[in-house]
């Protein structure tokens, strides 16, 4: 996510609790912000796990499992 687009997220957060507050086109921009930068971290975090193995006492390396949802 481009570094412009978190401070306009933390723009709006300093407003938000400040006496004014947000009009409703800003809350919708916050919100739209937020989901964006959510799905972000969570991409980030997705690309990391994918990536990591797990190496045991014997030497053997092992890829990651994604764990099954119940």
């Amino acid at each position: 996510m481009e570094q412009k687009k978190i401070d306009r997220i933390n723009e709006l957060a300093r407003k938000a609790k400040g006496p004014e507050g947000l009009t409703p086109e800003e809350t919708a921009e916050r919100d739209t912000l937020r989901r964006e930068y959510i799905d972000a971290v969570k991409a980030s975090l997705t690309a990391q796990l994918d990536s990591t193995y797990i190496q045991y006492p014997d030497g053997t390396r092992r890829k990651l499992e994604k764990k099954e949802k119940p």
